[in-house]
């Protein structure tokens, strides 16, 4: 028998037919927004990162106290995510937030593989020296806190070479490169604050291997003086958990994410062509 006009229609659309438009929106904003940070000029592209390193030194400074005063590292941890809100608001970076968005340009056409490692390089330059250099000043401005920063950073220090290691930094690159895609599923500050908060406590809470955040809480544990580890460590750890991240965010996210939406890469290539 025929629905009346004016009865809505029972029929709903497939899920699947329903997600997809949502799916392909973000996967444009994250070509226009890899697209930009491809070809951002060099000065902006430097300080952008100095600033991402700063932004979690606060954030690092902000763990410390709380695990000084309370012993807790879930406590810690909470505490610790006002430096993923500083990234968020002050439009700063990571060198692991480097690696959905600009990858899904460059595959999409835009942007080229030199402009990429010119991203990550610089990014993860400029975010240990901010990093580095907020952890030399929260110690010396709070001794205090030197026997918990030694204790911190020497979890990451003895990590070493192992699978232990090497799948924690691989999960420590899917969670961050996670918490970019969530970001972008919404144009709302409010709305990307959520996973700021909600990822960056799974990465500290879980002891993930991160090699921006670990670098500077090794950094901060070497400036404390006594530490039972040193420069080598810190550097080891660095690369070790780079090479971890970029697995993670890579083959685990990005690579995973594309193949959600293959049909849009190919307009866009063919578009860029």
């Amino acid at each position: 028998m025929p629905r009346p006009s004016g009865e809505a229609s029972d029929v709903k659309a497939p899920v699947g037919a329903r997600d997809e438009p949502e799916v392909e929106k973000a996967f444009d904003r994250l070509v226009e927004d890899g697209d930009n940070r491809l070809s951002r000029p060099l000065l902006p592209l430097l300080t952008t990162g100095l600033l991402g390193g700063i932004d979690i030194g606060i954030g690092v400074l902000a763990y410390l106290v709380v695990l000084h005063e309370t012993g807790n590292s879930l406590l810690a941890a909470l505490a610790f995510t006002i430096g993923f809100v500083a990234l968020l608001m002050g439009r700063s970076e990571l060198f692991t937030e480097n690696f959905l968005v600009p990858v899904t340009a460059l595959v999409a056409g835009r942007g080229t593989f030199l402009q990429l490692i010119r991203l990550w390089v610089a990014t993860l330059v400029m975010n240990l020296v901010g990093g580095v250099m907020l952890a030399a000043m929260i110690v010396v401005a709070l001794p205090e806190l030197q026997p918990t920063a030694i204790e911190a950073g020497g979890h990451y220090a003895h990590l070493g070479v192992s699978w232990r290691s090497f799948f924690l930094a691989v999960l420590g690159g899917a969670v961050i490169t996670l918490l970019t895609r969530m970001q972008h599923a919404s144009d709302s500050v409010g709305v990307k604050a959520i996973p700021a908060i909600l990822m960056s406590f799974v990465l500290v809470g879980a002891h993930l291997f991160h090699a921006v955040l670990d670098s500077i809480l090794i950094a901060a544990g070497l400036f404390s003086g006594g530490a039972d580890y040193n420069w080598g460590h810190w550097t080891g750890a660095l690369l070790w958990s780079c090479f971890g991240n970029l697995v993670g965010g890579l083959a685990l996210v990005t690579t995973v994410r594309l193949l959600q939406v293959p049909h849009r890469v190919q307009e866009e290539r063919e578009q860029n062509s």
